[in-house]
């Protein structure tokens, strides 16, 4: 069966019309997967913000009580009495100016950069390259850190950082297909928490406009909002 007969069949499960409880949607982007691979699971959460003024930019971090189901590669810039913690806890590469370097050339085959409060104006300069892809360290985000080893541990552990992108929306990986609806479900529910404590005070209207959940290649599922914001 061609993956065009899959899609045509997964489009006929999903009824276009209708806003799917949480549970309902767990189950169903499992039926409807069209993939042979472990695909992620993915959360389009449509906020009423403006992300182009300072005060409605909702980012934040949420720690996944399943994980994410994929394996983290992260690096770690820090000086040299920092580099066995961060070692120990885990990290892929730990280092600093060899990997300023690499970066400068182009090497982003990382996932999350923790640094030390100290190496950062070394870094700052990286942001051309690591901007744009959501990597550069950040306090906010927990990745600009003295403790590095628990940085490392949240981070392998299921900790993930999101921001509201230019559009006014969060995308958010949720865990894999081959995770039970009910880490689907456990998952789902801590993010979109997660992003309703940080609703900005000068938010107007509805704040969670629209939610989504779909797995790589399959189509969307519409998730009910106010079943999700009670």
């Amino acid at each position: 069966m061609s993956l065009t007969k899959k899609r045509k069949v997964a489009n006929t499960k999903v009824d276009k019309n209708k806003a799917y409880s949480l549970k309902e949607a767990a189950s169903l982007v499992k039926e409807i997967n069209c993939t042979k691979f472990d695909s992620s699971v993915d959360l389009h959460i449509r906020l009423g913000v403006d992300p182009k003024k300072a005060d409605q930019q909702v980012r934040g971090t949420v720690s996944l009580p399943h994980g994410t189901g994929k394996t983290k590669r992260v690096l770690v810039l820090c000086t040299p009495d920092k580099e066995a913690d961060a070692k120990n806890a885990g990290a892929d590469y730990v280092g600093l100016d060899e990997f300023i370097t690499k970066i400068e050339g182009g090497w982003t085959d990382i996932d999350v950069i923790v640094a030390t409060p100290s190496v950062m104006p070394k870094i700052g300069k990286l942001g051309k390259v690591l901007g744009p892809r959501n990597l550069m360290p950040n306090p906010k985000t927990g990745t600009v850190t003295n403790d590095v080893a628990a940085a490392v541990n949240e981070v392998k552990g299921g900790k993930i950082a999101f921001k509201v992108d230019k559009a006014g929306i969060v995308h958010a990986s949720i865990g894999r297909i081959s995770f039970d609806p009910n880490k689907i479900t456990e998952n789902s529910t801590e993010l979109i928490n997660a992003i309703l404590k940080l609703k900005p005070a000068t938010a107007k209207g509805t704040y969670l406009k629209s939610v989504s959940m779909a797995s790589s290649m399959s189509p969307g599922i519409t998730l009910d909002t106010k079943s999700l914001s009670n």
